[in-house]
C-alpha cells in the first residue's frame, strides 16, 4: 500500500485510505470533496486550519497502523 506523506494530496490521501476521512473531519477540513481540496497537500491543509503538520501525521498514522 501507498504512504502517506505530508506532500500526499487530500484525494491522493483519500483514494490510499479511506479511514482518514474522518480524521480530516475532526480538524475542519468538511469539503474533502470540493474540488481545491482534492489537489490540496495534506501540509497545505493542516497549515490553513491551524494544526501543526506534525500533529495531523500522527493522527494519520494512528489510523492507518503507519
Amino acid at each position: 500500500m501507498a504512504q502517506i506523506s505530508k506532500d500526499t494530496t487530500i484525494g491522493e490521501a483519500l483514494r490510499i485510505n479511506m479511514d482518514i476521512a474522518p480524521v480530516l473531519m475532526e480538524i475542519g477540513m468538511h469539503c474533502l470533496g470540493c474540488p481545491s481540496a482534492q489537489g490540496e497537500t495534506l501540509e497545505e491543509a493542516a497549515m490553513v486550519h491551524g494544526i501543526a503538520i506534525e500533529d495531523l501525521m500522527s493522527r494519520i498514522d494512528a489510523v492507518t497502523g503507519a
